[in-house]
C-alpha cells in the first residue's frame, strides 16, 4: 500500500513512499524485503496521490501496480483486492526496516485466515515512535496484514523492524538511527 497522501509527514518534501530512510526510498525498502522474503508476487496498490511512486514501481520488473483510486486505506484496499485476491499479504510502505526473514517468520506464525500483525503500544512508546491507531489490549497495528477467510487473528511482534512506521518526522529519525 503505497498511494497514501501522508499528511502527518509534511515537513519532509516529496511523496511519503519516496521518503528515504537510510538513503534509500521506504517504498524500495519495503519491496526489497518482499523480494526477499517466501512471498511468490509483489503487487503495489498505488494512486493518483503519489504519481512519482508510481512511476518508479512501475519500472520496477519485480512489482506489478494496481491503480486505485486514492479515496483512502480502505478504499484502496479493497480496490487492490478486487484485483489481486485472496489471500493477500498487505504492507504499508512506511515500514522501512521491514526485512525478508521478519516476514517469513510472522507468514509461518500465521494460522490460515485474515491477520493483522500487531506490537504492544509500550514497545513504540519504548523506542520513541508515534501511536496512531490502537486495537485494545495495549496493541498497536503494523500495516502488516494478511487478508484471507473469516478467521481473524492477531500476531503480536516484539520486533522493532515492524513497529516503526514513518508516519511523522519524529518516527523518520528514529528510523534513521536504526538502520544498520
Amino acid at each position: 500500500m503505497c498511494g497514501g497522501r501522508g499528511t502527518r509527514l509534511s515537513e519532509v518534501a516529496g511523496e511519503k513512499p519516496l521518503v528515504p530512510v537510510c538513503g534509500e526510498p521506504m517504498v524500495d525498502r519495503v519491496v526489497s524485503a518482499l523480494a526477499t522474503s517466501g512471498v511468490g508476487r509483489i503487487h503495489a496498490a498505488v494512486s493518483p496521490n503519489a504519481p512519482e511512486t508510481r512511476e518508479r514501481l512501475a519500472a520496477d520488473p519485480q512489482v506489478v501496480t494496481v491503480e486505485t483510486p486514492g479515496e483512502g486505506y480502505v478504499s484502496d484496499l479493497g480496490v487492490a483486492l478486487e484485483t489481486v485476491g485472496r489471500p493477500a499479504l498487505t504492507v504499508a510502505a512506511d515500514l522501512p526496516l521491514l526485512e525478508g526473514d521478519v516476514v517469513d517468520d510472522l507468514l509461518s506464525r500465521h494460522g490460515g485466515g485474515s491477520a493483522t500483525v500487531a506490537v504492544p503500544v509500550a514497545l513504540k512508546r519504548r523506542l520513541g515512535v508515534s501511536v496512531g491507531t490502537t486495537m485494545g489490549d495495549g496493541l498497536a497495528p503494523t500495516g502488516l496484514n494478511v487478508v484471507a477467510g473469516p478467521a481473524e487473528e492477531t500476531i503480536i511482534s516484539d520486533d522493532p523492524r515492524v513497529a516503526i512506521n514513518v508516519n511523522r518526522p519524529t518516527d523518520l529519525r528514529v528510523a534513521e538511527d536504526r538502520c544498520g
